[in-house]
């Protein structure tokens, strides 16, 4: 099989089902913003030293929950091929909470606007959290035109609280003093 099939030269794509929408649709661009995520993660998870298994393992899971919010996106609904996965669901939001909840204890406490960066790991978890951000809004521009599922706004909105707090135990662990906000004529 090859990885060209040249039916997206004409500016189409087609959603799960076979349904054709131009690539700057804005389902398209939802579901196109959050791969782009999953690909900041698996630098994160490439950078990521590998004494932390935990965040390893866990950077893992929202990979591949990802794909699955990926393809949640990328069916509408009332597709025929919605009964080929599964959607996101509370349960999902919740995992995410319970991570939030278990690393919020080993991070710094929060004083404020930190920079993103420190540890390259830690750097690339803050640009995860960024495009996450921005998966979040194309979600809600979407929803302004479409059905979505709601739980796909709820678990970006998590994701993104979760990629922050990892960043800020990653820069901890490894040492990284977080710089915060100076503002401007209080330098």
């Amino acid at each position: 099989m090859k990885i060209y099939t040249k039916t997206g030269d004409g500016g189409e794509t087609g959603l799960y089902g076979a349904e054709r929408v131009g690539k700057d649709h804005p389902r398209v661009e939802a579901y196109g913003t959050v791969d782009e995520a999953n690909s900041a993660i698996g630098l994160a998870r490439a950078l990521l030293p590998g004494a932390h298994k935990d965040i390893h393992a866990d950077l893992e899971y929202l990979q591949n929950a990802l794909f699955d919010l990926g393809a949640d996106l990328a069916t509408r609904t009332g597709s025929p091929y919605e009964r080929n996965l599964s959607r996101i669901a509370g349960e999902d939001v919740e995992r995410l909470e319970a991570l939030i909840d278990r690393y919020q204890e080993e991070a710094p406490q929060f004083r404020g606007f930190v920079h993103p960066g420190g540890h390259p790991a830690a750097a690339a978890l803050h640009l995860a959290r960024t495009i996450v951000r921005r998966a979040e809004r194309q979600v809600v521009g979407l929803m302004r035109r479409e059905e979505v599922n709601p739980e796909v706004l709820r678990y970006l909105n998590r994701l993104s609280d979760l990629l922050f707090t990892l960043a800020r135990v990653l820069n901890r662990r490894e040492g990284f003093v977080e710089e915060g906000w100076l503002v401007k004529g209080r330098r």
